[in-house]
């Protein structure tokens, strides 16, 4: 018989079961919602270098565990996501908002392109931003002003433009705003009432009402130099540090601002309009009494001396422009100041030799904007550049490649690497090499880029590692080979002078639609960059110009860097192998193991491969040899090398078909 205190004791044990198995039901039940968030926000990431992604698990339910994500206590929600300087590439998820318990969104130091969704500021609980040192382009989204319980925001070193929002001046709580080195434009968003102090520590208002960014009352920092704001510093933003208004187009008595020329010319500062028409007639009225009172021979002269000097004036243009027309460099021409290391930039007209341009078509910003569908047909990126896919109405398909640059950043050095470099492409001529349509060069906004005839097929490195191998058989291979080969050949013995491919791998190597390949070189900016650190270009001793250095005109030329580069690329088509894997180590001390072999030769090719010819096996293994000597000075000329391919290799329909698995069996008697 069981007792009224057993009977409790069940019920109570009852209720703890109870408790503890809804407890265990919340904790399996992670909010979906976020989980497919976060799933679309590493789909919208297309290279991760240094494997972060690695971890996530779409299937997983819980991501508390993944790289970069932080839960709540309870492991029901995420609140931050923290994943800087891991050098992603991609867009931002507008996603990201399903993800309402987020109080953390950092993201620094990657390589994020796009625009900043306006579905950011629906994150109600997001205090901290930072999505600062990345590519980020376009306008401050209105809906960031909804973002009421933010402390910080960091959206410094992008690409952003338009005006800044008013709509900020609703972050009642924010302490910290960082904007520096974008392109925003226009005037500060703020004013304040005539009662309106500022001190040391924040703002104070006594019976005025302020608009904008006035009504930060718990700012601290802010930065908003190196952008294009112009009129006056508010008042209420003056207790700031003048660092965080430098390098603007403000109305200041701050000799860091930006040069009137790199502006553009900016708006006049709001003066009363009765006190401007009275100063323009007093003005007027002592300009008539003085010309009255003049002599007249005294009249006489001084019109005679302005024709003579204006005369004079005319003839100086003309002799430079003839002088200029006579010589094929460009002139820089510098304006003095006080501080000249540290302000050159902004002093400084680059003039375009014309003469090197000239058979080259130049293409306009707005016709290449229309052609990729406003710059949102990505198709490739590096660190230095993005290429854009285009299509001209009644022309042939583009990729446009854009140079990643901010203005302030370029320098008298890489316009003239510029216009060298278009014009070094525009005598490339061949089958297997990219053909360039022509550039653009425009100052507003400031564009660099180069127009490239669109290879269709995407890149060698896409379909041998992503995409399906049956698709390149062994003949299509050894066309493939053959093809950049003659590119090789023709770059390096047939141009003169000779070029070369600044990095030549599977992602240089673009196909057409039959599978034909085009070489292309899209990252000599990245060297470039470097040197140009290191050289500016020097002013000499009068101040008054500098002429880049021819040594630092050229071209790098490395042709002994291209063969060993072929040689890895060809064990690269042939295995499937990437170059380098963290697995498996580099391709090539894996290769060498085989290569000098020939019974075990076979080893090396790619296992996706159904069958392959081995003659051709025995040519390509002793043509890497030859490339991948240590001594440089004993390996062979792309054009001998070119010649032993085009001679012993058979990609023949005959020889494809003939081809078989007699290979693979051969191995395995012989073994």
């Amino acid at each position: 018989m069981i007792t009224r205190r057993g009977k409790m004791r069940n019920w109570v044990l009852f209720g703890v079961l109870v408790t503890v198995g809804l407890v265990f039901l919340k904790c399996d039940a992670f909010p979906s919602n976020e989980v497919h968030a976060l799933n679309n926000f590493r789909e919208a990431i297309y290279e991760d270098p240094h494997l972060v992604f690695s971890n996530w698990n779409a299937l997983d339910s819980d991501p508390c565990g993944w790289s970069g994500i932080f839960c709540s206590m309870a492991r029901d929600h995420v609140i931050k996501i923290n994943i800087s300087g891991a050098s992603l590439k991609g867009f931002l998820s507008p996603n990201l908002h399903l993800i309402s318990s987020l109080q953390e969104l950092i993201l620094h130091g990657n390589v994020l392109i796009g625009t900043l969704p306006k579905e950011i500021g629906l994150l109600k609980n997001l205090k901290v931003l930072d999505l600062g040192s990345n590519q980020l382009a376009g306008p401050i989204p209105l809906e960031l002003g909804n973002l009421s319980n933010i402390i910080k925001i960091n959206l410094q070193s992008n690409g952003l433009t338009g005006k800044l929002p008013s709509e900020l001046g609703k972050l009642i709580y924010l302490q910290e705003l960082r904007l520096d080195r974008n392109k925003l434009k226009g005037p500060l968003p703020a004013s304040n009432g005539s009662n309106f102090t500022s001190s040391a520590y924040g703002m104070h208002a006594s019976g005025a009402k302020p608009t904008g960014l006035c009504r930060l009352s718990q700012l601290r920092v802010a930065d908003f130099s190196f952008n294009f704001f112009f009129g006056s510093i508010p008042k209420c933003l003056e207790y700031l540090s003048k660092t965080s208004f430098q390098g603007n187009c403000l109305q200041a008595k701050d000799p860091r601002q930006r040069s009137t020329a790199l502006c553009g010319g900016t708006p006049p500062a709001k003066s009363n309009p009765a006190q401007s028409n009275n100063k323009h007639r007093t003005v007027e009225g002592r300009a008539k009494h003085k010309s009255a009172s003049k002599p007249t021979w005294l009249f006489v002269l001084e019109v005679v001396t302005g024709v003579i000097a204006g005369s004079l004036f005319l003839v100086a243009i003309l002799a430079a422009i003839q002088k200029y027309k006579n010589e094929s460099s460009i002139i820089i021409r510098w304006k003095k100041s006080a501080s000249m290391k540290d302000h050159m930039k902004d002093h400084m007209a680059v003039y375009v030799d014309t003469e090197m341009l000239k058979d080259i078509e130049r293409y306009s910003r707005q016709e290449l904007e229309v052609a990729c569908e406003d710059f949102s047909n990505i198709i490739g990126s590096s660190p230095n550049s993005l290429v854009y896919k285009g299509t001209v109405k009644g022309g042939p398909e583009l990729a446009v490649i854009s140079i990643c640059v901010k203005e302030e950043q370029w320098t008298t050095y890489l316009e003239r690497y510029f216009q060298k470099e278009v014009a070094e492409l525009a005598r490339i001529n061949h089958e297997n090499t990219a053909k360039l349509l022509g550039y653009c060069r425009e100052s507003n906004p400031f564009t660099r880029m180069l127009v490239f005839e669109y290879a269709s097929n995407g890149t060698l490195y896409e379909h041998l590692h992503y995409g399906e191998g049956c698709q390149l058989s062994w003949t299509r291979r050894m066309k493939i080979v053959i093809g950049i080969a003659k590119g090789l050949k023709y770059l390096h013995s047939e141009l003169d002078p000779p070029f070369t491919i600044s990095e030549l791998n599977s992602n240089a190597v673009y196909l057409t639609e039959d599978f034909s390949p085009k070489l292309v070189d899209f990252e000599s900016w990245k060297t470039t960059f470097a040197r140009s650190e290191k050289n500016s270009g020097a002013i000499s001793s009068e101040g008054a110009m500098c002429v880049l250095p021819n040594s630092l005109q050229s071209r790098h030329l490395d042709m002994q860097g291209n063969i060993y580069a072929f040689g890895v690329l060809l064990l690269e088509i042939i295995s499937g192998r990437p170059p380098y894997c963290k697995d498996k180590g580099c391709l090539v001390d894996w290769a060498k193991e085989f290569l000098d072999l020939p019974e075990v030769l076979p080893y090396v090719v790619d296992p996706e491969l159904k069958h392959f010819r081995y003659e051709d096996l025995k040519v390509i293994s002793e043509v890497v040899n030859l490339c991948i000597r240590p001594s440089s000075s004993s390996r062979t000329s792309m054009k001998d090398l070119c010649a032993m391919l085009e001679s012993d290799i058979d990609t023949s329909i005959t020889a494809e078909l003939k081809a078989s698995s007699l290979a693979w069996a051969e191995l395995a008697l012989s073994s």
